[in-house]
């Protein structure tokens, strides 16, 4: 196969100041697609070598998503992406991921196309999952309705607790810069971060958008059996979305913290779900939007813990 693409590339800038404009070589963040297909209706013979089912039980095969994404934990991405959507449910339904090896396209694009094959017995409805839309490296927008289809789609019931110090999420943004070793490099990516109550950084996730590095955070802890994320807080640079919500509700987090704000959707999705919702978490402040119970606090006498429809709790 051809080069794997990097996370970084170079490009030419000018640099203008106030004096004469400056020609130098910049370091930045790559962007390249990443089609996600799925295989399912395999035998697997022998344990190890997948088989086409026979008599009526053709193998099947989809292409689910197509996202703009950095390049890296391209796996990982997509089994986060494969377990938020409710197309698998555990590590134990994948047989297999791998980068196309189709001869008919050029080698440097085989690195563009991750195939994820599933277990025999393990059959969605690809035909219905599939979807033929464009996912660019912002969140996508999702409707009110979106929160039945949650609901239908069976997700997790979230754990009570953890209850975490304040000072303890005061720490995330400065923990979560440190380890984003391409965005010091570029300035130009995103990061999704998982910490224990204790403040200790366990994973963290790089990507030109928010929910790709969520999707691969969520997909290595997948593939590393360590879902659900039960007692442990998930953290996002930049705003909080519906999206990022969900995929954090589907890997059982009940805690997501985020630097900006969150939207009104994220906002819902929180409450009706019971995650506990933190947005500006950034120097000595920040609000609670959702779940003030499980930040260690004292809420003033005669004060609920639970901010009225619309409004947040500052920290």
């Amino acid at each position: 196969m051809g080069l794997r693409p990097d996370s970084e590339s170079s490009a030419g800038v000018w640099v203008v100041g106030a004096g004469a404009p400056q020609l130098r070589q910049d370091q930045i963040a790559t962007e390249e697609p990443l089609e996600i297909r799925v295989t399912a209706g395999l035998q697997e013979r022998g344990g190890a070598v997948p088989v086409f089912r026979r008599r009526g039980q053709a193998k099947s095969q989809r292409t689910v998503a197509i996202t703009m994404r950095t390049p890296g934990a391209d796996f990982e991405l997509a089994a986060g992406f494969l377990y938020g959507e409710g197309i698998i449910r555990s590590r134990e339904e994948i047989l297999g991921i791998s980068h196309c090896a189709d001869a008919d396209l050029d080698e440097d694009k085989r690195y563009n196309i991750v195939q994820v094959d599933l277990r025999g017995g393990v059959l969605p409805d690809l035909a219905a999952l599939e979807r033929h839309f464009y996912t660019t490296s912002a969140c996508g927008v999702c409707g009110k309705a979106s929160l039945e289809a949650l609901k239908i789609r069976g997700a997790p019931t979230v754990a009570p607790g953890p209850v975490v110090d304040p000072a303890v999420l005061r720490a995330f943004p400065e923990k979560l810069r440190a380890g984003q070793g391409i965005f010091a490099a570029t300035g130009g990516l995103h990061a999704a971060a998982l910490f224990d109550a204790e403040g200790s950084l366990l994973a963290l996730r790089e990507d030109v958008g928010r929910h790709n590095a969520l999707d691969k955070l969520v997909g290595w802890a997948l593939l590393e059996g360590r879902l659900p994320l039960s007692g442990q807080v998930v953290m996002v640079s930049g705003r909080s979305s519906f999206e990022i919500l969900q995929k954090s509700l589907m890997a059982g987090a009940p805690m997501v913290c985020a630097v900006s704000a969150p939207s009104s959707l994220a906002i819902a999705l929180a409450r009706e779900f019971g995650l506990t919702l933190v947005g500006f978490l950034r120097g000595e402040r920040f609000n609670v939007y959702t779940g003030l119970e499980r930040i260690r606090v004292t809420v003033p006498a005669g004060e609920s813990p639970a901010p009225v429809a619309g409004g947040a709790g500052e920290v």
